[in-house]
């Protein structure tokens, strides 16, 4: 019986003593964690050593922190304004600031990129796990405990739960602990009332957990990811990976500015084609000889992810996301295979007789799954040895001439039901996506289905059907560095340092090598750091790898695209070097030809020379003025004014970096000094108007000759 708790202190008592004082605390990645009754735990352990307290999550979101005074005064209101009440997780704070107890161990299997580096006790306590495995992995690591952030409704069965964000793992985990030890295993749910409701397999009864905590004190601002702006070589890479993708088929993309830019790319595809293609054009040196047939998005998409991102709502909003599969072997192949269309007409009628869906005689089971797809309309029963139709008796024969014409009147001009057009394993994004998703209406509601990363990112419960729905896929993911071998670092570096994890890109890039027709596609920003620290992010060899070079497949960059499939060794090279920085080509090529995997005579091709930022620059330049590639392309919550000041900040740091230039910037803005009075509100915005150091001045006189050089300022 499912138990109610009005606080989390109350949930954690009877945890403790149903279980005892060793915990082993499981959470969701992301926004699914329930924070106030984490902390809970965390607090409890604290006060009472001999509670030996080990969580398992991944992800633990931390509200942004400026590294400096200048930032703090931009940041605080922002922060404020985006994050309004969140409760921090009490355990990063404690990881933090080094003074975990010994009693409490934290180990996450998927970081925020960059954001552990330099803690070792995060570093020791990763642990690397594939996306699909994670269940398995905390099963076996004894997880007790787990608990869930979930979104309430009443039903008329009585009120219902919904893992609405995190069903990823969680259902996973409830059924193979309570398959091992039904005694030995608690799972508690804290209700958000803003947590959005999503239905079908998120959707649970509330007997599915052993307690519940609903306090409105908990009911705090949920953590929200603002969008990320997208800079002009994330837009070459993005536009160069929408050539790929096929319509039809199916579609995967990642978090951050670079999904964002994908998504973007695809409506500019259906809703502006030309320009599209102008931009392609523009870009394009190299034939990669893998681009999908151009067109407008006339089928339109389908989407099975793990992470169900804001640029994927904007695609189906955009009618680019469209295309819906059903959870029916024989209708879905017939679909593919354009026997039939999703009408419910004589055609349709003729197939599922055909392929058996649809037996000549009908009884309430087979009826009851002919309704459910819309199929015969949902007034038709069994009355006795006949159908009943509206009063009508039919003869329960559907070869039957009359029964037939019946049962198309009253599906005439109707469609197949309860198809989806993406499936998800996890969304986090920001506030405007969830507000959406609390607004999404019955139909938005059934397009939609948030499930588990068994179903979304591997083929193996169900493979005829997967591989049916799933056609021409392109899955869409990040990575840090290429090897000219063709293997991929996306999650630490070779010194063992863990950036973030293996999450399901290796999932992902092994389901594209097992679908028919189906590709991995991985971008990689062709380099890194800025003046002297530039390096080219593909590399003769690196010590780490992701994504091994037998499952090399598509590489993207800015400057094109590299298919690597099939490939021999010294094609691979030939074609990577062609899409690297053009200040790095040569450098690899010597390195191929030293170490035997070039020939001697190699010469980089004529058309890849040019692989410079400026080249993209110019390529994009028209179409970022008259606003087709904006840096936010789906809103942001930042004024003009914020965005002006984060832009130039962001220069001036950059520009600290490189002492003898930024030695000559300083002189530059002192003898062009602005007009403060004009610059008076960004000034004032971060308390830079009467600057109390020489710090401060010489900021605010860089800051100054920023906001003149972007024709914000007169000199004076």
């Amino acid at each position: 019986m499912t138990r109610m708790f009005e606080t989390a202190e109350a949930c954690v008592d009877h945890a403790i003593a149903t279980l005892g004082k060793q915990i082993r605390l499981g959470a969701p990645l992301g926004l699914g964690k329930p924070v106030q009754l984490m902390n809970a735990f965390f607090r409890r352990a604290v006060e009472d050593p001999e509670i030996d307290l080990h969580i398992y999550t991944a992800l633990s979101l931390e509200v942004p922190k400026p590294a400096s005074h200048i930032e703090a005064e931009l940041a605080g209101p922002i922060v404020e304004r985006l994050f309004g009440d969140y409760e921090p997780l009490a355990y990063m704070e404690a990881l933090r600031a080094g003074s975990m107890p010994a009693n409490i161990q934290v180990s996450e299997l998927y970081f925020k990129a960059g954001s552990m580096k330099g803690l070792p006790s995060a570093q020791q306590n990763y642990i690397s796990s594939n996306y699909t495995h994670i269940a398995r992995d905390m099963a076996a690591a004894g997880v007790n405990v787990l608990v869930q952030l979930v979104a309430a409704r009443e039903t008329d069965a009585g009120p219902s739960l919904s893992l609405s964000c995190n069903p990823d793992v969680a259902l996973d985990v409830i059924r193979q602990r309570r398959d091992g030890d039904q005694d030995g295993f608690l799972c508690f749910a804290q209700v958000h009332r803003d947590l959005p409701f999503m239905r079908h397999d998120a959707e649970v009864p509330a007997s599915l957990f052993d307690g519940v905590v609903e306090n409105a004190d908990y009911h705090r601002t949920l953590f929200a990811v603002p969008n990320a702006a997208i800079p002009a070589a994330d837009y070459a890479t993005a536009l160069n990976v929408s050539s790929l993708v096929v319509d039809g088929g199916t579609l995967q993309i990642g978090i951050g500015s670079l999904g964002d830019a994908v998504a973007h790319a695809c409506i500019l595809r259906h809703h502006h084609h030309e320009a599209w293609r102008e931009l392609l054009q523009n870009l394009t040196r190299i034939d990669s000889g893998c681009a999908a047939e151009p067109t407008v998005f006339n089928e339109g998409l389908y989407v099975s992810t793990e992470m169900f991102v804001n640029g994927m709502l904007h695609l189906i909003e955009a009618g680019v996301v469209k295309r819906r599969v059903f959870d029916q072997l024989a209708l879905q192949r017939g679909l593919n295979d354009g026997v039939i269309t999703p009408a419910i007409d004589a055609a349709m009628l003729d197939y599922a007789r055909g392929c058996g869906l649809m037996p000549r005689l009908l009884d309430a089971p087979v009826l009851a799954e002919l309704q459910h797809w819309g199929l015969v309309p949902e007034a038709l029963v069994i009355a006795g040895n006949s159908l009943k139709l509206h009063g009508e008796l039919l003869c329960n024969d559907m070869d039957d001439p009359d029964t037939r014409a019946a049962l198309l009147r009253a599906t005439a001009g109707t469609e197949l039901r309860h198809g989806r057009v993406l499936h998800g394993g996890f969304f986090l994004g920001p506030r405007d996506f969830y507000q959406k998703l609390r607004d999404l209406d019955d139909a938005g509601h059934d397009r939609i289905c948030m499930t588990s990363v068994q179903r979304t990112n591997q083929l193996l419960l169900n493979y005829p059907l997967y591989s049916a729905q799933r056609q021409h896929a392109r899955f869409i993911n990040t990575g840090m560095m290429v090897s000219l071998s063709g293997a991929v670092t996306s999650d630490a570096l070779e010194d063992g340092t863990v950036i973030s994890g293996v999450g399901g890109q290796y999932n992902f890039v092994a389901m594209a090598h097992d679908l028919p027709g189906a590709r991995s596609i991985l971008c990689i920003r062709a380099t890194r750091g800025k003046g002297k620290h530039l390096q080219s992010n593909i590399v003769p060899h690196y010590g780490h790898t992701t994504i091994p070079r037998h499952l090399r497949d598509i590489i993207v960059t800015e400057y094109g695209i590299a298919d690597l499939r099939g490939q021999s060794d010294a094609e691979i090279i030939r074609r990577l070097i062609a899409i690297a920085d053009s200040r790095f080509q040569r450098e690899l090529a010597d390195w191929a030809i030293e170490h035997g995997k070039l020939p001697a005579d190699y010469e980089i091709p004529v058309e890849a020379r040019d692989n410079t930022p400026y080249r993209i620059a110019t390529a994009l330049s028209s179409h970022i003025a008259d606003g087709l590639l904006p840096s936010y392309p789906f809103g942001t919550q930042l004024t003009p004014e914020e965005l002006t000041l984060s832009a130039s900040l962001r220069r001036i740091k950059a520009l600290s970096e490189e002492p003898a230039h930024f030695l000559r910037e300083i002189v530059r803005a002192l003898l062009h000094r602005g007009d403060k009075e004009a610059a008076r509100p960004w000034l004032e915005r971060i308390h830079l108007m009467h600057p109390d150091s020489s710090k401060e001045f010489i900021i605010q006189q860089l800051l100054m000759l920023e906001l003149e050089e972007h024709g914000l300022l007169k000199v004076r």
